[in-house]
């Protein structure tokens, strides 16, 4: 098709006088359509995609968007199912992945220039995904309280395998009660888990969504383990994450388990830690949080 269009623009060149010779027009991308995900962009610029966690859409990010499409060209991702859109082809399968592969489709068909990527959560973990799959088509990766494997911010030595029974309790009680009833087992499931546990637990309910979608990406994010893949990932990273000055709070120990969970990267990421701010970095803390993103950015 490239070659199409180089062979006509030449001919147009010949017979059309050159006082009055067009300027070539960019075609317009072709709209992106996708039974996973939805995406929302505004703005110009350096392209900046944001990657919701669970049971958050993209509006978990507007606060943020709002102060960066004046400069940059911003996509709001929201995974199909969550929030009130429409299940379609998250109802069955994985989420995680396909929700990265279609990011990366829609980076190369909407004709993205090494798009930075900020994820919070689970979204972190779709956005290390896809910082692994594209290497140097991404210029830059910030995940927000995010890990590549969330058990290991309990225990280093966790595996898949030995938490795959609780995450499958989750799994179960979502999808038959939902997520309002799993919040009454929540606080018991967030003792066994840790900190992992509550930055997992209290993504649920934030925007709701589809109970099978739900509780897919309650499993995976338990489950899930992607420090193999971090030898993968080219782009540099930030991780972001909310702090307290209480010793006696395990946020206040998260940066050490942080740089363990993320040695596995090429070159060591930065740490930004967001004081007063729970899981919900970008809404409980908006004003820091933003002033990271631009750090991030420029």
């Amino acid at each position: 098709m490239s070659r199409l269009f180089a062979a006509f623009a030449a001919c147009l060149f010949l017979v059309v006088p050159v006082a009055v010779q067009a300027q070539p027009q960019t075609a317009p991308a072709p709209a992106f359509a996708s039974d996973r995900i939805i995406v929302e962009t505004r703005g110009s610029g350096p392209d900046v995609v944001f990657i919701p966690g669970l049971g958050s859409t993209g509006a978990a990010w507007r606060s943020t968007a709002d102060r960066l499409d004046d400069r940059y060209r911003v996509h709001l991702v929201t995974l199909r199912g969550f929030g009130g859109t429409d299940i379609q082809g998250n109802a069955t399968g994985g989420l995680a992945g396909p929700a990265a592969a279609e990011i990366e489709r829609y980076i190369r068909q909407q004709g993205l220039v090494r798009p930075a990527l900020i994820g919070h959560s689970l979204g972190g973990q779709i956005a290390l995904r896809v910082a692994a799959d594209m290497g140097d088509g991404v210029s830059r990766v910030m995940v927000v309280d995010s890990s590549p494997f969330f058990p290991s911010l309990v225990d280093s030595r966790a595996t898949s395998a030995q938490v795959e029974p609780l995450a499958r309790l989750g799994y179960q009680a979502l999808l038959l009660f939902g997520d309002q009833a799993l919040k009454s087992q929540a606080a018991t499931l967030g003792v066994d888990m840790g900190l992992a546990g509550d930055m997992v637990f209290q993504g649920l309910g934030l925007q709701g969504g589809d109970r099978r979608v739900l509780a897919q990406g309650l499993y995976e994010a338990l489950t899930v383990d992607l420090r193999p893949r971090l030898s993968q990932i080219t782009a540099p990273v930030t991780v972001v994450y909310g702090w307290t000055r209480d010793p006696e709070n395990p946020r206040n120990r998260l940066e050490g388990l942080y740089r363990y969970g993320f040695q596995g990267l090429l070159q060591p990421p930065r740490f930004e830690r967001i004081e007063g701010a729970g899981h919900q970095v970008m809404i409980e803390q908006p004003g820091p949080f933003l002033s990271a993103v631009r750090r991030f950015l420029s």
